[in-house]
């Protein structure tokens, strides 16, 4: 304590530079206070990053009289904070683009840049050993904090989100390079589950070999068991995949595919045929109708449609035969069927009508009456004997009940 106060008053100015500093940084926290609280983590940071700022001016006050010349006390209180005003600067505008845009952007860029220039007089100072130290303990810690503060700040108010800097994008795309390099692409994997993949890849890869020998076997065998294919299903699954996919990859390159730059052609071909000119039956009352729209386009031919499967064939259907003709001999001709037709009126004079209207004499009664006589025999009878119809039974029993009647 007592050398930090002789050092102090020994050297004023740079003690008066660090107060002013401080000061500035705790007015600017306060008047940040009331909008939003920061962080703990932050504020610490920045204290830290302060404190190792004012270790990198004291480099920098003794590099300027010993290196640089500057013997007079004014000016070199001026000069000697010049790099850590400007890295503090750069921090402030890196930080303030970082809330805004989410990247650093340049002043970010300056603040590496800084730093590597003040590592030169640190160890111009104090050689190797001393100059290691006072280079880490300054200037690189100094540009750490106040890199480590700002991203602290931007997780804290944004979950999730990330620098988008030069830096750190390169980091992260070596990174993830370097773990897919690694073989640990695949994250949230425990233990047991990355030595069944590793087994069961390297179990693919002896499989698919043409020719094993005993000792080829034996690895097999050994990759099999440590893979734990014969207990999940799920595993032996990608097992055989992926060793149908290593199996089947020479005939890649001879599958047809189908040339991105040759117009598809259509699926259904359709052939048109010319319909002759039919004439015109009545061109007095022709009609105009508009034609419909061509719904074959030219230069496509149809196809005839298979029948559908599974129908009956269409049997048609024998015609009905003809009831039989029964002759009756002109000597079995009952007398009552002797008409006289000079009795009927000529159909032509006489009114037409239906109700007036009687039914002639089935040329069949004769023949009934000459084998039933008198007895009216029944429709099925009729029907049996001479083999006719329902109807014309019907209506021979009709005539015969009326004449008996």
């Amino acid at each position: 304590m007592n050398s930090s106060l002789v050092w102090a008053q020994a050297h004023p100015l740079p003690t008066a530079g660090a107060a002013v500093l401080l000061l500035a940084v705790l007015a600017w926290l306060k008047l940040r206070a009331p909008q939003r609280r920061t962080p703990v983590a932050v504020v610490v940071a920045a204290l830290g990053a302060l404190v190792c700022t004012a270790y990198s001016g004291d480099t920098s006050w003794g590099f300027a009289r010993d290196r640089l010349g500057m013997t007079a006390v004014e000016e070199r209180s001026v000069m000697f904070l010049a790099a850590e005003l400007a890295l503090f600067a750069c921090a402030l505008m890196a930080r303030q683009n970082l809330r805004t845009t989410g990247a650093p952007g340049t002043p970010g860029l300056l603040v590496w840049f800084i730093t590597g220039v003040q590592v030169i007089p640190a160890y111009a100072e104090s050689g190797i050993v001393g100059g290691t130290v006072r280079a880490v303990v300054g200037p690189i810690m100094a540009a750490l904090l106040w890199h480590l503060a700002m991203g602290i700040e931007l997780r804290h108010s944004k979950p999730g989100a990330g620098s988008q800097s030069l830096v750190a994008v390169v980091g992260r795309e070596l990174r993830e390079r370097l773990l897919s390099r690694l073989g640990l692409a695949t994250r949230d994997r425990t233990a047991e589950q990355i030595t069944r993949d590793r087994a069961t890849a390297r179990a693919v890869q002896l499989a698919a070999r043409p020719n094993l020998h005993r000792w080829g076997k034996a690895r097999l065998a050994a990759a099999v068991a440590r893979s734990g294919v014969g207990t999940d299903a799920e595993q032996r699954d990608v097992m055989m995949r992926m060793l149908a996919a290593r199996r089947g990859a020479g005939s890649l390159a001879t599958v047809e595919l189908p040339s991105p730059f040759v117009p598809d052609e259509p699926d259904v071909t359709v052939e048109v045929h010319r319909v002759p000119e039919v004439p015109e039956a009545y061109p007095e009352i022709e009609v105009r109708v508009p034609a419909p729209p061509v719904a074959v386009p030219p230069g496509v031919r149809l196809l005839p449609t298979a029948a559908p499967c599974g129908l009956r064939p269409v049997v048609r259907e024998p015609d009905p035969e003809p009831d039989p003709e029964v002759h009756v001999p002109a000597g079995q001709e009952h007398p009552w069927y002797q008409t006289d037709r000079t009795e009927y009126p000529d159909p032509n004079d006489a009114d037409d009508d239906p109700e007036d209207d009687t039914p002639d004499p089935d040329p069949l009664i004769p023949q009934v009456r000459a084998d039933f006589g008198t007895e009216v025999p029944g429709v099925r009878r009729l029907k049996e004997q001479y083999a006719i119809g329902q109807p014309r039974a019907q209506r021979i029993r009709d005539q015969l009940m009326a004449v008996a009647s």
